[in-house]
């Protein structure tokens, strides 16, 4: 846990940069990602790397500064989708080259096949615990005031 903690913590310094938290950075490779098509809030908490607790309002703030867009789906609007914006993939550029010297710096002097038995050792403990359930209430929606009723 503490090297995991040092890394995370040199990774938010390069981030924090560009007026980032580690969570909007990670929803916007995420969301870079994903292509033109965006992803449902559900699916963008499954691919997080740290869980959010209250990914909507995450989303909330990530809106308000125009690095995303959210779009109710036409044919299903339980459904909305999230996309990145310009702006978002332009900030995410500014970052691709520091991040990447970060990881190179963190990883340095470890041999290329070690390398390879931690990536995939990691994967294999990550894909234990996929699928996990993440919140995604959208404010105001008739889900949420569904669920407000069925608790009272």
């Amino acid at each position: 846990m503490q090297i995991a903690d040092t890394l995370g913590a040199e990774a938010e310094q390069v981030i924090k940069t560009a007026g980032l938290t580690a969570a909007q950075y990670n929803v916007l490779r995420i969301l870079r990602g994903a292509g033109g098509d965006g992803l449902a809030c559900r699916e963008i908490g499954e691919r997080m790397i740290s869980r959010d607790p209250d990914i909507t309002r995450l989303l909330d703030r990530m809106e308000k500064r125009s690095l995303i867009t959210r779009e109710r789906q036409s044919d299903d609007r339980r459904v909305v989708k999230t996309s990145v914006t310009p702006e978002g993939l332009e900030l995410l550029k500014t970052l691709d080259r520091p991040v990447s010297a970060l990881h190179k710096r963190q990883f340095q002097g470890m041999a290329p096949a070690k390398l390879k038995i931690l990536t995939a050792m990691l994967e294999e403990i990550r894909s234990r615990h996929a699928g996990r359930k993440v919140d995604c209430d959208v404010p105001g929606s008739a889900i949420n005031k569904s669920k407000q009723n069925d608790s009272k």
